[in-house]
């Protein structure tokens, strides 16, 4: 059964980025490896130039259509002067949020042949293999309260509430014990 793969490049590094993985994957697919079909569509600045949003409707129907999102990077410099609600960064958190994408699974691993390159001694890195399990839908990207008020003072401040539910502490846990558990245990 053929698989939907959306593609969204993204910007800056992302677009040169997902180009390469496409190549693969395209390789992978005429070699009988794979069976999937490729779309793309626009997130991020990118979205933000031709339709005015981070990331359209229209694409977030493709999103929860596919079977997988290749994604790359978004925003740069190009972007910061634009209003909160607009910037780039906002499709990838509308992507998370409305498609439940609570888990980022972070591997760090060191090929022996690289350790002399750390900045840290050989031997504190040798042997370095984690899993960092990071929440992606609570906490500050999410939390309400938040803006900038005018103090007492005259002084502004920004404010950002920090929250976590106790339903996403348990699932994102439940993510990092059973990645846990599929780890070799020698």
């Amino acid at each position: 059964m053929t698989q939907q793969v959306l593609v969204l490049p993204g910007d800056g590094i992302g677009p040169e980025i997902t180009a390469e993985a496409v190549k693969v994957l395209e390789a992978l697919k005429h070699s009988d490896s794979l069976d999937i079909t490729l779309s793309e569509d626009l997130v991020g600045g990118a979205a933000y130039e031709a339709h005015g949003v981070p990331l359209s409707d229209e694409t977030m129907a493709k999103a929860q259509a596919a079977d997988a999102i290749l994604l790359g990077a978004v925003g740069g410099y190009k972007w910061e002067s634009l209003d909160i609600s607009v910037r780039p960064e906002k499709g990838l958190l509308r992507l998370r949020s409305e498609m439940q994408l609570f888990a980022n699974l972070r591997p760090a691993y060191l090929f022996p042949q690289l350790a002399d390159a750390s900045t840290l001694k050989p031997e504190v890195v040798a042997g370095l293999d984690i899993l960092i399990v990071r929440e992606l839908t609570g906490g500050i990207y999410f939390g309400q309260p938040r803006g900038i008020r005018i103090l007492e003072n005259g002084e502004r401040e920004g404010y950002n509430t920090y929250v976590y539910r106790e339903s996403e502490i348990k699932r994102i846990a439940h993510v990092a014990f059973q990645a846990a558990m599929k780890r070799d245990k020698s």
